[in-house]
Formats: structure tokens, sequence, C-alpha cells
């Protein structure tokens, strides 16, 4: 194979797909842990940072990319935790929102990469997925019950919001955003 047609279609998708997998597992296995040992009145009220990989797989990748690991990594934790209702796919559309959202900010709104940019993606992200869609999903198993998960997003949120920044602000962390930015789908 010639360099030019492995640069164009090979290692570039290669790579993407690996990160977006990574983000995937990790996502799944931060939900499951937290729906495990962080979990109090039967999922209503759920500490996890399982939208933490999602942000980052939007900011860093873009929408289709964020959106995507959104929702494979809400289906993937759904299929491998003990659940005993069936898929909610409006909290599948809120997860893949976040993922969306956060990237449509990093990429069209915020384009200066910084602080800022992080902050406005996740919390743009965490109201439209987590505050909106995700308890709409949720209404028809808790009721009006649900309310109570926005404040705890409002906590939530910044710590996962603090998390990315501190990464962002990583020398090592930035070379490899700063990579994968660069690369064309």
């Amino acid at each position: 194979m010639l360099k030019h047609e492995q640069k164009k279609g090979g290692y570039v998708g290669i790579k993407r797909l690996t990160l977006s997998a990574m983000l995937v597992a990790m996502s799944v296995v931060i939900g499951i842990f937290c729906k495990t040992y962080l979990n109090f009145g039967m999922g209503l009220f759920r500490v996890t940072f399982e939208n933490l990989p999602i942000l980052l797989a939007g900011i860093t990748m873009g929408p289709v990319m964020g959106g995507t690991v959104g929702a494979v990594s809400d289906l993937v934790s759904y299929l491998l935790s003990a659940q005993v209702y069936p898929p909610n796919l409006i909290v599948t559309l809120g997860a893949c929102s976040v993922g969306v959202v956060s990237g449509v900010m990093a990429r069209y709104v915020v384009r200066k990469t910084g602080t800022w940019q992080v902050i406005a993606s996740g919390l743009a992200a965490h109201v439209v997925g987590s505050m909106i869609i995700k308890p709409i999903g949720l209404f028809a198993f808790y009721g009006w019950l649900v309310l109570w998960r926005i404040p705890m997003y409002l906590v939530i949120a910044p710590i996962e919001i603090a998390v990315l920044c501190f990464l962002f602000h990583r020398s090592g962390f930035r070379r490899l955003v700063d990579g994968i930015r660069k690369e064309k789908l």
C-alpha cells in the first residue's frame, strides 16, 4: 500500500475508532460502577460520572462521534447491567445528545480551544441531555420524583467539567487532543 493511500483511508479512521471504543468502554465501566455502588433510591438518585467520556468524545472529535459514543455507551451499559425494565430509548437519546451538544458547542459555537470551550460545552450538554431529555425518559418510571435528578446534576456537571479542564491543561493530553482534532475523518 502506498503512503498516501494509508494516510487517506486507513490510519486516521482507525485512531478515531479506537479512541471512540475506549471512551465507550470507560463510560460503561464508570456507569456500571456507579449503578452498583453510588445508587440510592432504586436508580432515581444515582451519582454517576458516565457522561465524562461522552463529553470528551464530543469536544475532541465533534458532534457525530460524540453522539455515537453516547448512544453506544448507554446501550452497552444497559445490556451489561442487571436492569429489569426494557431499554429506554429516550434516555439513550439523552446520552446521545450529551455528545452531540458538547461537540456542536466545541466545533461551532466556542471555537477557541481552552477552558471556556470545555465549560460551555459541558454545561450546555448537561442541561440538554442530563437535565431535560433524560428526566423526560425516566418520568414514566419515577413520576415527578425524577425532578430530584436535576439538582444532582447541578453538582455532578461542575465536577465533570473540572476534571475535563484539568485534563485539558496537561501538556501530554493537549498533544493527544490536538493530534486527533487535526485529523480528517
